[in-house]
């Protein structure tokens, strides 16, 4: 429900109502999800992340070394735990390496 404008209401609160009202939230996730990869792994994993897509509640993430890609699979359950973190939300339920 909108607030009326006699009522303080804080920018954040705003801009949250307003991206829930216009469904951005979703576009939004995405974007915050590869700054979150990128911010958590460091520039030694980046270096081979070709990609980083979330569909739904599954981040699929494109790696150019099988090495690398062995490595972090051990590690999945953390890597979810630490992207949701760093995001202040559960969007992430699953992390596929390809």
């Amino acid at each position: 429900m909108a607030k009326r404008n006699n009522e303080h209401i804080s920018i954040s609160d705003a801009l949250k109502e307003f991206v829930e009202t216009n469904k951005l939230e979703t576009g939004l996730n995405k974007v915050n999800v590869v700054d979150a990869w990128a911010d958590l792994m460091g520039n030694g994993v980046n270096n081979y992340t070709t990609s980083v897509n979330l569909e739904r509640d599954t981040l699929y993430v494109q790696l150019s070394s099988s090495v690398l890609r062995e490595e972090l699979s051990y590690g999945k359950e953390k890597i979810v735990t630490m992207l949701n973190e760093a995001l202040g939300k559960e969007i992430i339920k699953k992390l596929v390496l390809r």
